[in-house]
């Protein structure tokens, strides 16, 4: 049955990276376009004041890649790929799950693992390093803000995993509302105890040398010697445009997600004989 759930879940996986896909494709698109083109023409305002004073200039390199590859077989690869292995680890949490959270249905299962997944893997590592348009940031930092990220993804998930379990430890004791809120604030604390701790990305090393400290890498505006502004800093509009999007994109996503897997795993435990609330048996074969 489990292998049955696995398929089922890399499926809707596949079917949610589609949708999401698309979605981004049609609105966050057109703001990568912008984003490669302020890049371009703010590189070509940093060689000028470079020339200026007399410093190297760095040569631009070409991609590998086309733009028109990059923003349909490169992102919809990319986002496919995300959503079957989002929708394989999906069906694995929910045979774990099944049974042994209490008495809450299938269907109800999936919707809030769903709601668990875009809150622990995407929206509060987003609230501390939100999304920037693939050519916005330092190069130098690429491989620190991936680390970083990471780092907020584990402790966010990890942190509504134990949440849960205390929860329910605490359910019994407290009343179902009062476990609730109070592993909820517990969750809270911990993760502002985590994002304080943790830098921004316009505090690394690489950006405060060259930019100075900032709260984000976000493109400030080029000055010449005179202090005066030769070339104005990434649109904001753009910037905000651009991480609504990418945030509806996985909201799409989870939605697909929890909402799609939640017949098909009923169907699957209607026809293995289990009762609807019991534990499945998750095994390596």
């Amino acid at each position: 049955m489990e292998r049955q759930l696995l398929a089922r879940g890399a499926l809707v996986g596949i079917v949610a990276g589609l949708v999401a896909f698309v979605f981004a494709r049609v609105l966050a698109e057109p703001l990568i376009d912008r984003a490669v083109d302020y890049e371009s023409a703010r590189d070509d305002a940093q060689a000028a004041l470079d020339r200026a004073a007399g410093l190297p200039v760095e040569h631009e390199h070409a991609d590998i890649f086309s733009r028109g590859i990059q923003a349909n077989l490169g992102i919809g690869v990319g986002v496919v790929l995300f959503g079957l292995a989002m929708g394989t680890l999906f069906a694995v949490a929910y045979a774990v799950c099944l049974g042994r959270v209490g008495g809450v249905r299938p269907r109800s299962l999936s919707l809030l693992l769903a709601a668990g997944g875009f809150v622990g893997v995407y929206l509060v590592p987003f609230l501390k390093y939100p999304a920037n348009p693939p050519s916005i940031g330092h190069e130098d930092t690429i491989q620190q803000r991936s680390a970083l990220y990471l780092v907020m993804v584990l402790v966010a998930t990890f942190g509504l995993v134990v949440a849960a379990a205390v929860g329910q430890q605490l359910a019994p004791r407290l009343g179902t509302w009062n476990a609730t809120v109070v592993t909820v604030l517990g969750y809270l604390v911990v993760i502002g105890v985590v994002m304080a701790v943790l830098p921004s990305t316009g505090e690394l090393g690489a950006n405060v040398r060259e930019y100075g400290r900032h709260a984000t890498e976000t493109p400030q505006p080029l000055r010449d010697g005179g202090g005066r502004i030769v070339f104005p800093g990434f649109p904001a509009d753009d910037m905000f445009a651009f991480r609504l999007y990418s945030v509806g994109a996985q909201l799409l996503l989870w939605t697909v997600l929890g909402v799609g897997f939640a017949p098909l795993a009923e169907r699957v435990l209607r026809r293995g004989g289990a009762a609807p609330t019991a534990p499945v048996s998750v095994s390596a074969r």
